[in-house]
C-alpha cells in the first residue's frame, strides 16, 4: 500500500539515491502576486511509484538514464506539458524549471514545433540520405553562430563531443585534451574524465586528478587528458606549459552550467583562445546547455570569444535527439578529407531537422533581447528564493546569470564566499540539505533539476515566477521546520 508522500525530516544517508548524489556532486525583494488558492497538502505519487516498481522488471534499474535515480521520493512519470507547466501521471501540476535538462528552451509542447514534426512525419521518418532540411538548418547555424563555417549533425551532444576530440587529435597529430574540473562533456569514457574529482585526489593542487565516476571504462583513456582548475588563469598557463606541444585541444563549457552555474571570470575565455593560438591547439566550446539560451550566437557571442569547434545540443532540437558539431573550415578539414571519421545511421534525421529549423527560427525571431529577457525573469526568481531562504533561516544562495542559475546550499559552518570553480562548490555545497529542499519544492509544485540547476524558458511569464515563489514559500517553511543536520 502506497502511503502519503511527506517531505522527509532528514535524509537517509545510507540509501542508494543519496549515495549516488554524494558521489556525483560532493566529489561534484521580489513582488509576488497572490494566487486565488494555495495548495495545503503536499503532492503524493502513487502512480509514479507503481510504474517505477513495474519498470524494474523490464528496464535495467527502472530508468533509461542513471541520473534520473536522483529524483526523490521516486523517479516521476509524466503525462503532458504545456508552456511552463507539466503534469505527472498522478495529476500533479508543476511550474517547470527542469525543462528536459534544459532542452525545452521553448517550453512544453509549443504548437508550432509539434506541427513542424507532424508535417515531416507525414512525408517520411528516415532516409539515411540527404534532404533539403539539413541545408536549411546548417545555413541557419552559419548565420547565427560566428564560428560555424561548417556543420556536421549527430544524435546527441555526447557523440558530437567524441567527434570533436577525434577531429582535434587528427588535425594536430597530438593525443592530449585539456579539460576543466566540473565541466561535463557527455557520459562517455572521455567526457567524464576529471569531472568530479573527489577531495581525496586533491593532494597536488598543481595536478588535478583524472577520476571517472564509472567502472568499466578503458583506463588508458584517462591518461589522454590534462585536467585544470576553472577560473585560474595562471594555473591554466602552467598546465599548458607543462605539456607543451602535446595538447590537441582545450575544451570547456563557456559558462560552467553543469556545476553550480559558474560564469567565466574576466580574461578566462580570452586566455584559452590566446593559448590555443600560440600553441597550435584547437579551442572547443561545449555549448550543449548554453547554445541559444545565451542568444542566437550562444555563449561565445555573449562572452565575445571565437572557438574553433562548437558542440550544440539540447535547445537546438527542442526536445528531439539532435546535436551538431560546428567549426571553422580549417578546423573541419580532416572531416572533409575523411581522415577523421564521422558517421551515424540516424545523423541528420528529418524529424529532428524539422524540429531544429523551427527552434532556430524561434531564436532568430527573439532578436538580440533573448538573453536579457530570460535573465530578467531568472534574476527575479533568484531574488525571491534568496528572500525566502533568509526569512526561514535556510542557507540557500542562488548563483548564476539568471537565464540559468544554481541553488548553492551552504554546509553547516561554512561562510559564504565566491564560488569560482568545482572545488569551491564541492567544499560548500550541502547536497543532502538541497535534496531535502528540492523534494519539498517538488511536493508543492515547483520542479528544478536534481543537481540544483534552474532553467528559464521562453514560455515562462512574470506570473509563473510569482506563482512559483508563492508555492516555494510553503516548501521553504516545511523544509525549515523538518530539516535537521545529521
Amino acid at each position: 500500500m502506497v502511503g502519503r508522500a511527506l517531505c522527509p525530516t532528514a535524509p537517509n544517508k545510507g540509501c542508494a539515491v543519496t549515495r549516488i548524489l554524494l558521489q556525483w556532486r560532493s566529489t561534484f525583494v521580489a513582488e509576488i502576486s497572490l494566487l486565488p488558492t494555495v495548495q495545503l497538502m503536499p503532492y503524493t505519487f502513487p502512480k509514479s511509484q507503481e510504474f517505477f516498481a513495474r519498470a524494474k522488471h523490464s528496464i535495467a534499474g527502472g530508468v533509461n538514464s542513471g541520473i534520473r535515480l536522483l529524483e526523490q521520493p521516486v523517479p516521476l512519470y509524466f503525462e503532458r506539458g504545456e508552456g511552463a507547466r507539466v503534469w505527472d501521471v498522478d495529476g500533479n501540476e508543476y511550474i517547470d524549471f527542469q525543462l528536459g535538462q534544459g532542452a525545452l528552451l521553448y517550453g512544453h509542447a509549443p504548437a508550432g514545433l509539434a506541427d513542424a514534426i507532424a508535417a515531416q512525419a507525414k512525408l517520411g521518418l528516415h532516409w539515411a540520405a540527404q534532404c533539403e532540411l539539413e541545408l536549411d538548418v546548417a545555413e541557419r547555424l552559419q548565420k547565427m553562430v560566428p564560428s560555424a563555417e561548417l556543420v556536421r549533425f549527430s544524435n546527441s551532444a555526447t557523440e558530437a563531443v567524441m567527434a570533436a576530440f577525434r577531429l582535434a587529435r587528427t588535425q594536430t597529430g597530438r593525443k592530449l585534451i585539456l579539460k576543466f574540473e566540473g565541466h561535463y562533456h557527455g557520459w562517455s569514457d572521455e567526457g567524464l574524465v576529471g569531472f568530479a574529482n573527489p577531495p581525496s585526489t586533491w593532494n597536488d593542487p598543481e595536478s588535478p586528478g583524472h577520476a571517472h565516476p564509472s567502472k568499466g571504462i578503458i583506463e588508458e583513456v584517462k591518461d589522454q587528458f590534462v585536467v585544470a582548475r576553472w577560473n585560474d588563469i595562471e594555473h591554466l598557463r602552467r598546465r599548458v606549459e607543462q605539456f607543451k606541444g602535446q595538447i590537441a585541444a582545450i575544451v570547456c563549457e563557456p559558462a560552467m552550467c553543469n556545476t553550480c552555474c559558474i560564469e567565466p571570470e574576466e580574461g578566462m575565455l580570452a586566455t584559452i583562445r590566446e593559448l590555443c593560438d600560440q600553441e597550435g591547439m584547437l579551442m572547443i566550446a561545449d555549448e550543449t546547455i548554453t547554445g541559444f539560451r545565451f542568444g542566437a550566437a550562444g555563449a561565445q557571442g555573449y562572452y565575445n570569444v571565437r572557438p574553433d569547434l562548437t558542440v550544440l545540443g539540447k535547445a537546438i532540437g527542442g526536445g528531439t535527439p539532435f546535436a551538431a558539431l560546428t567549426g571553422t573550415r580549417e578546423a573541419m578539414a580532416k572531416i572533409i578529407s575523411g581522415e577523421s571519421m564521422h558517421a551515424g545511421t540516424l545523423n541528420a534525421n528529418p524529424l529532428c531537422l524539422a524540429a531544429s529549423r523551427w527552434c532556430l527560427d524561434e531564436v532568430l525571431a527573439q532578436g538580440p533581447e533573448l538573453p536579457a529577457k530570460l535573465n530578467q525573469l531568472g534574476q527575479k526568481l533568484m531574488v525571491g528564493l534568496r528572500k525566502l531562504a533568509d526569512d526561514h533561516g535556510v542557507p540557500l544562495r542562488p548563483q548564476g546569470p539568471g537565464l540559468a542559475f544554481h541553488s548553492l546550499m551552504l554546509k553547516p559552518g561554512k561562510e559564504e564566499r565566491p564560488v569560482r570553480n568545482y572545488r569551491d562548490y564541492a567544499e560548500l555545497q550541502d547536497v543532502a540539505r538541497w535534496t531535502h529542499l528540492r523534494r519539498c519544492l517538488l511536493e508543492e509544485g515547483v520542479r528544478a533539476i536534481e543537481r540544483g540547476l534552474w532553467s528559464i524558458s521562453l514560455a515562462h511569464t512574470e506570473q509563473d515566477i510569482a506563482d512559483a515563489l508563492k508555492l516555494a514559500e510553503v516548501a521553504f517553511k516545511r523544509h525549515a521546520e523538518s530539516w535537521t543536520d545529521a
